[in-house]
């Protein structure tokens, strides 16, 4: 791609995001979300592979209805209430169709499907996009509207979001797939302490974005997409390889690693809210994702592979690791001991 067109559609995805987070008109609002979707598009169908554009389709189709919905929503509360502000949002017709709209956008369970696929179709450098930047609009306006929702629907969509995500992703081999449907379980996490304490939704979504790029750009450096190529891809930069057995096993969110931290900190909240069940319940669930990031963790720092036929071993890089990754890795692994600090912090 040209690289004028490419610091185009970069710069609109910023303005896009820049818009919906700082807006307080549902119009503004809808407007930003629009302007992301328009510039994402052509950074997912660049490659011109028929999969690309696929995903770029169905990544259209999805944002489309999606938007439709945000505006719907917002017209009715407005009808109804006079109101455009976005914090303003008490119809409750208006807040079950937005909770439908942002689940949609986001890949929440039951409107996951397109996810997986657009990710699949995408380059690893545009799935860090749609993994990261592209939910945090989403994100934004779920905090904004926190206090209308709807506590029940948004405990079950994301309690099946914790399942579906942990479930379907047992049995991939596309490493971009098994990133989809951990995002999605994620997400689940996030939706869960919405209502009760949003700011710990925005922690959670910080900490995920962090790990998650880490594993995006670690991914993007030895070129690997697939489990079969992960394999051998030890012998390319093993002290990375090695950085990234840990970021995926703090993605997982085992204890002395920072993805640790929001799982804590959530399962404490719910417990407080009297939701013991579902803090039990969503735990139980994690443990299934737990599954393909040990798979994943187990394949990246495996020094034979499993089977015997002849294959040709990676040559190891000369090339320095960039800073950035050193960075994100080490704030992946290592940010459990701040946690009070964070917690003063948020």
């Amino acid at each position: 791609m040209n690289p004028q067109a490419n610091l185009i559609f970069i710069a609109s995805l910023l303005l896009g995001t820049t818009i919906t987070i700082s807006s307080n008109h549902w119009i503004m609002a809808w407007t930003g979300l629009e302007i992301n979707t328009l510039a994402i598009l052509p950074l997912i169908s660049k490659s011109h592979h028929p999969r690309a554009i696929e995903a770029a389709t169905k990544y259209f189709l999805t944002q489309a209805a999606a938007s439709a919905l945000v505006l719907f929503s917002s017209m009715t509360n407005a009808w109804h209430t006079g109101q455009w502000d976005i914090t303003q949002l008490t119809h409750p017709t208006s807040c079950l169709i937005l909770t439908s709209a942002i689940a949609m956008k986001l890949g929440l369970v039951p409107f996951h499907f397109w996810f997986p696929e657009v990710l699949q179709g995408s380059p690893l450098t545009t799935g860090l996009i749609l993994s990261t930047v592209m939910k945090l609009p989403p994100m934004t306006l779920l905090y904004m509207t926190s206090s209308s929702l709807n506590p029940t629907l948004l405990t079950i969509l994301a309690i099946l979001s914790a399942a579906l995500g942990g479930w379907m992703g047992l049995n991939q081999t596309q490493i971009r797939k098994i990133l989809a449907f951990s995002s999605i379980s994620h997400l689940g996490w996030m939706a869960i302490i919405l209502i009760y304490n949003p700011k710990l939704t925005l922690l959670n979504f910080y900490l995920y974005a962090v790990m998650t790029t880490a594993v995006f750009l670690t991914l993007n450096t030895t070129k690997v997409l697939k489990l079969s190529t992960l394999l051998t891809a030890w012998t390319k930069a093993p002290s990375l390889n090695t950085m990234l057995l840990l970021t995926l096993l703090s993605l997982a969110g085992l204890p002395p690693l920072t993805g640790f931290l929001p799982k804590w900190l959530i399962i404490q909240e719910l417990t407080k809210q009297d939701m013991a069940p579902a803090a039990t319940l969503i735990s139980l669930l994690s443990l299934l994702s737990l599954f393909f990031y040990l798979r994943l963790a187990y394949c990246t720092t495996i020094t034979l592979p499993p089977h015997t036929t002849n294959h040709m071993k990676q040559w190891r890089t000369n090339k320095p690791t960039s800073t950035a990754i050193a960075i994100l890795t080490t704030v992946s692994v290592m940010l459990l001991p701040a946690s009070p600090m964070i917690l003063t912090i948020v």
